[in-house]
């Protein structure tokens, strides 16, 4: 394997690969389509974590020959399919009740947080803790800070949230310790929609200032 990826058998029908943060949204993007395209025998579902992505259906014995090859080839350069990834825009007022002191800790202006935090697209890595709730990689360093804490009660719907290297946006009101900067108007969660969810693993994330 690379020296970015680590593998590691689960049970007899699956393995897991330890990846950095940053990657795994695009790994696991990467992998779902070799899977469409057969590349991934035995292989019936890809799920990303934090730092992990789980190919579940196949053992990590059974996959080698194939696994091997794709992820050298990723790593080396290979397709990256974040280059062609949807790319949503996510209209915020940055308005929250934690920008003022996200801005004091970082040492920067409110503004300054706002021009980093709309600075360039991020990726979505995993999903979870709610319906549509996406974790969203590649906040700017400056802006990593961990949650609260205390957690708030209730997070209202559409709060825009940091916590660690993420950007969250609540789908629903909510529990939650996460720093909010703003809120949006935008839709995570549709049951009429599909797919329900704005956000999956792979998009691409753009925050806009909202008009």
């Amino acid at each position: 394997m690379t020296a970015e990826v680590r593998v590691r058998p689960v049970g007899l029908s699956a393995c897991l690969l330890d990846v950095p943060p940053s990657v795994v949204g695009g790994l696991a993007e990467y992998l779902r389509d070799c899977h469409d395209r057969g590349m991934l025998g035995g292989v019936v579902d890809v799920v990303p974590g934090a730092s992990t992505v789980l190919l579940d259906g196949a053992g990590a014995a059974d996959l080698a020959p194939v696994l091997g090859p794709l992820l050298a080839g990723w790593f080396g350069g290979g397709p990256d399919p974040t280059r062609a990834a949807e790319l949503v825009e996510i209209p915020v007022a940055y308005d929250g009740p934690d920008l003022a002191d996200v801005a004091r800790q970082a040492g920067l202006s409110e503004a300054d947080v706002v021009a980093l935090h709309t600075r360039a697209p991020m990726t979505v890595a995993f999903c979870g803790f709610a319906p549509g709730f996406a974790y969203i990689a590649d906040l700017p360093v400056p802006l990593r800070m961990p949650r609260l804490a205390t957690p708030r009660k209730a997070v209202p719907a559409g709060s825009v949230a940091i916590a660690e290297e993420y950007t969250g946006i609540y789908p629903r009101t909510s529990p939650g310790g996460w720093r909010i900067l703003g809120h949006t108007a935008a839709e995570l969660w549709n049951l009429d929609r599909e797919p329900p969810a704005l956000l999956s693993p792979g998009t691409r994330v753009q925050f806009v200032i909202a008009p």
